[in-house]
């Protein structure tokens, strides 16, 4: 089994797991071996699944503004766990590749292997929901039509997406393409970048 088709493994199985119990609240039981590669994979999406649906619930039209403040504070903290598993999952790849001989002629990617895998892991997601929408009896067969062709699309992306991070890794590892790791740096997580915070800590 190539790499990305591993991975989209894992995550149908995290998506799986995470709907058993369907709650932004609850505990990960993660069944691969502790800080594995797969480990972190499963980690990967089952953050992704709690943010998808926090998302959903800060969008309720009557949230009380507090409950909506709250929500907001917590997907902030999961996007930054997010982004450093994906630099987590680069630093894999950094290592792998990291004596591999690069020819004349190689060129960078557009995004490195994990920002692409993180493409993935919400494609999953994406894939999961829009089926469960072509499955719901209350709803009009209209409505059922549209999400049944949008499920196709998405699926034809999937089998896109996998194509494309296997050949990337295969490009890397054979030296035709070659990888820059760029940290992500998000200002507004950060007190001493982010204007409104460091501006509120000079007026204490």
């Amino acid at each position: 089994m190539l790499f990305a088709e591993l991975c989209y493994q894992i995550f149908e199985e995290s998506t799986s797991c995470y709907h058993q119990k369907d709650c932004v609240d609850a505990e990960m039981v993660n069944p691969y071996e502790y800080k594995s590669i797969e480990y972190y994979l499963f980690l990967k999406n089952w953050i992704d699944a709690i943010q998808w649906h926090l998302e959903d619930m800060i969008r309720e039209l009557d949230i009380e503004p507090v409950k909506a403040l709250e929500i907001k504070r917590r997907i902030d903290q999961l996007n930054q766990r997010r982004t450093d598993l994906v630099e987590l999952l680069d630093g894999y790849f950094w290592n792998k590749y990291k004596d591999v001989k690069t020819l004349s002629s190689a060129t960078v990617n557009t995004e490195s292997p994990a920002w692409a895998i993180d493409r993935l892991s919400i494609l999953c997601l994406k894939i999961y929901h829009m089926s469960q929408e072509t499955q719901r009896g209350e709803v009009t067969q209209v409505h059922v039509k549209a999400c049944e062709d949008k499920l196709s699309v998405l699926l034809e992306q999937k089998r896109d997406l996998i194509r494309a991070i296997d050949q990337l890794l295969d490009d890397i590892e054979t030296g035709h393409k070659y990888m820059k790791v760029y940290k992500q740096m998000k200002m507004y997580n950060d007190p001493e970048l982010n204007p409104v915070l460091y501006r509120k800590g000079q007026e204490l």
